[in-house]
């Protein structure tokens, strides 16, 4: 039997810190590609990008493997495409460049150790390994393949309105808050800077989530003057908006800049990476996850796109009433494009068999990495937006953003296992 009194704790991290600045920067070089290829007339199914940023101080790389339109690639004078020594067409750097320095510029860096307008940038992006491209293309009526092997995890509960565990849902929040906020040039949040981490501890009773026990929140300032009571003076009306009435009582414990003063923070202070913040990504270590990182990735790769589906799944048989929580798990190899295998776990929580769900979620949505970027219409600019606050949890935008946090699969769902 599960337990129902508990602590449970998530963390999370700001557009700031330095690994999302290379997820974002990853992310605004995907949507470059696929806006580029709009305007050249590119089919978008044809667009393949898996790129990888890594961030220090004054310097990003920006390297990986890319298929993309001609508007992008490096022309001699005679207007012909340059190739490399092994015959692969050269990419321009220009725009490449251009869009890591605004997204840089969006985020807030200005200090002298990451400048938007003076850090280097070297772009070492490549063309795509025609290995794996023979796997990954269509040919005849073949489907299109998975990009590469893999597992990946969906996952949702009622605890929240976005059917997203507490714990990482309310540590993004503070974030959000607060960026929205230090953005604005907000009173006295406008002293704070990009880098911040967030981190609650929720107490659960009765299977619910009910208050707040710890809160840990480090935020880069910039007035070296302030103490970690003058920070705390400063984000605490913030969080206190950003968490529900009542969960914040006079035995929560804070932790606000726990180590002191906190003004070099970016990727002047720590080296940033594309993919290694995988668990704020998702569920925040309440569900399991397959290992692959999302952000810099083109929606043929099963790591992002099939872990989407499997989010769109898990959330849409909550939103339908067929359980309370629910797990599944999707599985593919590479060049295959059906998933080798579909998991359920309801966590006794279900209203249905789960054997029968499994069976009813083949059904109602089609599984191939095609299927999934068709039925989420995924072959579009909509992924820089995901790069920070979580990819799960959010409100779908017009512009097909977040498309799968939607609902519209209950109806689906409850004639499939009726």
């Amino acid at each position: 039997m599960a337990r129902s009194s508990y602590l449970f704790t998530s963390e999370s991290v700001s557009e700031g810190h330095p690994d999302k600045v290379c997820d974002r920067i990853s992310d605004e070089i995907v949507d470059l590609v696929f806006k580029e290829a709009k305007k050249a007339g590119m089919d978008p199914a044809q667009v393949r990008i898996a790129c990888e940023t890594l961030a220090t101080t004054n310097r990003v790389v920006i390297a990986g493997e890319v298929r993309v339109p001609e508007t992008l690639l490096k022309k001699g004078k005679d207007g012909k495409v340059l190739l490399d020594a092994a015959g692969a067409p050269l990419v321009n750097p220009a725009k490449f460049k251009s869009a890591a320095r605004k997204a840089i510029r969006a985020i807030g860096y200005e200090q002298s150790g990451f400048h938007w307008k003076t850090c280097r940038i070297d772009v070492l992006l490549h063309g795509q390994s025609a290995d794996i491209a023979v796997g990954v293309d269509a040919a005849g009526n073949k489907d299109v393949g998975a990009g590469d092997q893999g597992i990946m995890f969906g996952y949702a509960s009622r605890e929240t309105p976005e059917l997203l565990p507490a714990p990482i849902y309310y540590a993004h929040k503070i974030l959000e808050t607060l960026t929205t906020a230090r953005k604005a040039n907000h009173g006295p949040a406008g002293k704070l800077g990009p880098d911040a981490k967030s981190q609650v501890t929720v107490r659960y009773e009765g299977g619910k989530p009910v208050g707040v026990t710890q809160i840990v929140l480090s935020t880069q300032h910039l007035d070296e003057t302030l103490t970690s009571a003058d920070v705390r003076t400063i984000v605490e009306p913030y969080v206190r908006e950003a968490l529900p009435q009542g969960w914040i009582d006079d035995q929560t414990v804070w932790h606000v800049n726990p180590t002191g003063k906190f003004v070099v923070g970016g990727p002047d202070g720590d080296a940033g990476l594309t993919g290694r913040k995988i668990i704020v990504d998702t569920y925040g270590g309440a569900a399991p996850h397959g290992g692959g990182a999302f952000s810099g990735k083109d929606p043929t790769k099963v790591d992002r796109s099939a872990a989407y589906a499997a989010r769109y799944l898990a959330k849409n048989v909550v939103a339908a009433g067929l359980a309370d929580r629910a797990t599944i798990q999707l599985s593919y190899a590479i060049g295959v494009a059906k998933p080798l295998s579909i998991y359920v776990d309801l966590h006794g929580t279900g209203k249905v068999d789960e054997a029968r769900l499994e069976k009813a979620l083949a059904e109602v949505m089609d599984l191939t990495p095609r299927g999934i970027r068709t039925h989420l219409d995924l072959n579009k600019p909509i992924y820089a937006k995901t790069s920070a606050y979580g990819h799960f949890g959010r409100k779908a935008g017009r512009d097909g953003s977040f498309s799968w946090e939607k609902t519209d699969l209950v109806k689906a769902l409850k004639a499939a296992v009726a």
